[in-house]
């Protein structure tokens, strides 16, 4: 069985990651989306909150399981029997340091690839970083937002 690890912080879930879960679907058996603890970042949403929201974009997709971790994503790997690592790129500066982390994973444990899938060209200005600053202005965030997000966010409009 091929098992995926999608890691990520997903703060939050942005119609970048969702295109990118959606075009991994055919290539793995499984797709585990890791909600990560990054200590350099303090999240605007709880990992709860951002594991529903997948839970609630892939509630009819049985590949699809979500799980907060903390730690290393290798180590998490081994745990959940992930053979894979998927990325999103969006840009050159993605992928070179996604690279150095994949070169680090792969010195730690040899038995498990990274994966880069490169994001649609009209997801490639979608950022978590970006739409938070959107929301905290309170921006109209709606345009980088999969339907279950806008609606915790934005419920009156119910788009």
């Amino acid at each position: 069985m091929r098992i995926c690890l999608f890691p990520g912080t997903f703060d939050p879930v942005t119609l970048g990651h969702v295109d990118i879960v959606n075009r991994a679907l055919p290539l793995f058996d499984k797709i585990i989306i890791g909600v990560g603890t990054n200590t350099a970042k303090t999240p605007m949403f709880s990992a709860q909150q951002r594991i529903e929201w997948f839970n609630q974009i892939y509630a009819n997709e049985p590949k699809i399981e979500c799980a907060a971790y903390e730690g290393l994503t290798i180590d998490f790997c081994k745990k959940i029997g992930a053979q894979f690592i998927l990325r999103g790129i969006r840009f050159v500066s993605d992928f070179e340091y996604e690279k150095s982390i994949a070169d680090a994973n792969r010195t730690m444990d040899q038995q498990i690839e990274t994966i880069f899938l490169t994001g649609e060209p009209k997801y490639t200005s979608v950022a978590s970083t970006i739409v938070r600053d959107i929301l905290k202005n309170n921006g109209n965030a709606t345009p980088f937002l999969p339907k279950a997000v806008i609606d915790t966010l934005y419920p009156i409009s119910k788009s």
